[in-house]
């Protein structure tokens, strides 16, 4: 059984069709036909697409089936890319402390307050976060920067200082990365 899901919400003639298809189908195909019932299946599911005629605001992951006729094999292509933007969307999110990194767009968010963050800035961050202990500095030149530890040189310093103070300066937050004796660390 997949795991992709696909409700049908108000679009009876679309749920017969897709139904007759269904074992050639790379989804699962849900029918919703009313508000109450579209909550209790979203609920239940978490890989999910619904389509539907008419744009609701308040529904995520929809894509709206406007334009009548449609090719049956244009519109399974068109919902197989739907799921592949879902996918690539879910991927591109990382949850460090109480912020969401956006990995695509390289931008740190809290509370619809954001930055925009270096390529290096998202590599530190995702490299202190996954550590459970102080992670050294010629640990951080050799995994983040690519550098030799026997080079003399204060890089990982002055980005750790400057990522540190633009946090500070949008979140004001001065204990997201924090320096212990063995190296800085994000708790």
């Amino acid at each position: 059984m997949s795991n992709q899901n696909l409700i049908i919400y108000k679009f009876n003639g679309l749920y017969q069709i897709l139904e007759e298809l269904s074992l050639d189908l790379n989804f699962n195909i849900i029918v919703a036909d009313n508000e109450e019932s579209l909550n209790e299946k979203t609920k239940k599911i978490h890989n999910y697409l619904i389509i539907s005629k008419k744009k609701y605001s308040d529904i995520p992951n929809e894509l709206v089936l406007d334009y009548r006729p449609i090719n049956i094999f244009k519109l399974i292509e068109k919902i197989n890319i739907e799921y592949l933007k879902l996918q690539y969307n879910s991927q591109s999110e990382v949850l460090v402390k109480n912020y969401t990194i956006d990995l695509n767009s390289r931008e740190m968010l809290k509370n619809n307050i954001k930055i925009k963050l270096t390529e290096k800035e998202i590599n530190t961050i995702s490299y202190l976060s996954k550590s459970e202990k102080p992670v050294g500095i010629d640990e951080l030149q050799e995994k983040v920067w690519s550098y030799q530890s026997d080079i003399e040189t204060h890089t990982v310093e002055t980005h750790i200082y400057r990522l540190r103070k633009k946090i500070l300066d949008t979140f004001k937050d001065n204990k997201f990365i924090v320096s212990e004796k063995d190296g800085y660390q994000i708790k």
